[in-house]
């Protein structure tokens, strides 16, 4: 029996509660994620991990096996099955001893096809790439037969062993299956089985000279590992008949059955193999892990945590409905769950030198903070306090506008955790930019609070300048300005953020910053948060990413064109 039916279901959950209550055991379910390891993973794919590996977790008794679809040695390789695995497992997700590959059947698969042929089934054809594309027809005309197709079984078997032996030429011949030239489903007409590839594959090396296709390898390999639900997006719903096609070929009942989902449209990125490649091949980005791109390793490398990708994933659901789904969503999530792990820490950005001028010269205190006002679990450290203070520029208005409550000419503020400061005087350049502010604190107001009940509105972080941390904070942002990026490179490439990363060489962190560690999690207050660079922070030089800002910012200002920075 299901696990908690109806909840969180979906309808692939339905038609296994279905089955189980027609009297189907749960332990013959079985799902499998079968990605080529010809690229990284990105956003999409955690979708379907979390939807094949969820439904063993969901129904006891259920499995999911990992399966390496590498029928194509031109493109695969050894590095990407591994960043393949290394993704599944960030994920939170195991297949313990069930870790497959498409070359694991090859033997299984060559004697499969060899049965098509002796049944009638499949032809050696000799038509070259053009002419196979001629002769299939189009959507609205019929394909022809091949001049090869009524070839003899004896004659077929003989030329696809010598494929076999790698006598011929890559291109020369392919083997095709023989069901129907005529059919309204293109993938009907005699669609290719196999094909001549001399290129050397990451696992069986040389052993192979001819590959199966996708469509031929995938649903053998789904029956070879007892798979009962085979679970793809929506573009391989065409594809379904030829699915069955060869399993009533070639292997009695029961066999698996094909079910479709819609695949996941993140809005203001792409999430396709080909289109990331593009972009890392013009150098839009910096490679594979860049933390603009949707892979799940730029993902990890930006600062989103597993367990906001799955809820992600569980959130927008499953279903066979083709929509948009507003990157706000999946930046909602890693909020949600940020705000109960990550620390809070100061961090100036942009800073503007403050002088208290009423501070004693050469004198400092330590002041206590929380790590997390909500959780005292989280502890508390010790923040230096001095003459002289960085706050950010954005926090100083010469001339206020109506509703800026921050510092300003004769405005008291708070410092956070700190005192109360009044701006007296500002300082400038040749130019006439600001370079310093100069102000008076009030010395019974630590902690923050007036000793006489006054109001004062504003709030701002700080960060003293003798003990300041000074290191590279990087802003990413959403990597095109438009929701929809068009397919076609030289229609995508004119709506690239030009702001999608924003480098800071000259911030003040404080000083406890400098022992953060790869990967750490933080809060930057009142900036957003942000995560420690796994792959160029060294030690006692950690570079922070900002991952995502305290608030949707793009939402509530889309009618500018730009997004901006957010503010509590």
């Amino acid at each position: 029996m299901a696990v908690k039916p109806g909840a969180g279901a979906n309808f692939i959950h339905e038609i296994i509660d279905q089955e189980l209550q027609a009297g189907r055991r749960p332990e013959t379910v079985r799902t499998r994620f079968p990605p080529e390891p010809n690229g990284y993973l990105h956003i999409g794919h955690a979708k379907a991990i979390c939807l094949n590996f969820g439904i063993a977790q969901r129904y006891p008794g259920a499995l999911c096996n990992l399966r390496l679809d590498d029928s194509n040695p031109e493109q695969e390789t050894a590095h990407y099955a591994e960043a393949i695995k290394e993704d599944v497992r960030w994920l939170g997700f195991d297949w313990e001893e069930r870790l497959f590959h498409a070359s694991d059947y090859y033997q299984q698969l060559y004697q499969f096809a060899v049965q098509l042929i002796e049944a009638g089934r499949a032809y050696v054809d000799e038509l070259s790439a053009e002419q196979l594309r001629d002769y299939r027809g189009t959507l609205t005309r019929p394909g022809r037969n091949s001049p090869f197709r009524d070839r003899p079984v004896a004659e077929n078997l003989a030329l696809f062993e010598r494929m076999r032996a790698g006598e011929f030429a890559e291109g020369q011949c392919v083997l095709r299956a023989r069901i129907d030239m005529s059919s309204a489903n293109i993938n009907l007409r005699d669609p290719t089985i196999y094909r001549i590839r001399k290129a050397r594959h990451y696992r069986t090396g040389s052993s192979w000279c001819i590959y199966p296709m996708y469509d031929f390898a995938h649903c053998l390999s789904d029956a070879l590992e007892g798979i009962s639900h085979s679970l793809c997006t929506l573009e391989f719903e065409d594809h379904r008949v030829l699915y069955d096609w060869y399993l009533e070929q070639l292997l009695p009942e029961p066999r698996p059955r094909q079910y479709e989902f819609a695949r996941l449209n993140i809005s203001h990125t792409l999430t396709s193999k080909r289109q990331l490649q593009q972009l890392v091949d013009k150098e839009y980005v910096t490679g594979w892990d860049d933390p603009r791109l949707p892979t799940l390793q730029g993902l990890r490398r930006r600062g989103y945590t597993a367990a906001a990708v799955r809820d992600f994933c569980g959130r927008i659901g499953i279903t066979r409905n083709d929509t948009l789904i507003d990157m706000s969503t999946l930046e909602h999530c890693l909020r949600e769950d940020l705000e109960n792990r990550a620390p809070r820490v100061l961090v100036v950005l942009r800073p503007l030198k403050v002088v208290i001028e009423n501070y004693p010269d050469g004198q400092s205190e330590l002041l206590d903070a929380p790590f997390h006002p909500a959780d005292p679990s989280f502890g508390t450290r010790q923040l230096p306090f001095a003459r002289e203070l960085y706050i950010e520029q954005e926090d100083f208005m010469e001339q206020p506008a109506k509703k800026f409550f921050r510092l300003a000419p004769g405005r008291e503020v708070r410092l956070r955790y700190a005192y109360l400061i009044t701006c007296t005087g500002v300082v400038k350049d040749s130019a006439g930019r600001i370079t310093e502010l100069r102000c008076r604190y009030d010395p019974a107001s630590r902690g923050g609070q007036a000793p006489d009940g006054r109001r004062v509105r504003g709030t701002l972080h700080w960060v003293a300048c003798k003990s300041a941390f000074a290191t590279d904070i990087r802003l990413y942002d959403r990597l095109f300005t438009e929701a929809r990026p068009a397919s076609q490179q030289q229609d995508w490439e004119h709506c690239l953020n030009p702001r999608s990363l924003e480098v800071l060489p000259g911030s003040a962190l404080e000083p406890g910053l400098a022992r953060a560690r790869p990967g750490d999690h933080f809060q930057f207050e009142r900036q957003g948060y942000f995560c420690v660079d796994t792959r160029d922070s060294r030690p006692g030089r950690p570079i922070f990413n900002r991952i995502v800002s305290l608030r949707d910012s793009w939402r509530r200002h889309s009618h500018s064109g730009r997004p901006t920075g957010s503010r509590t």
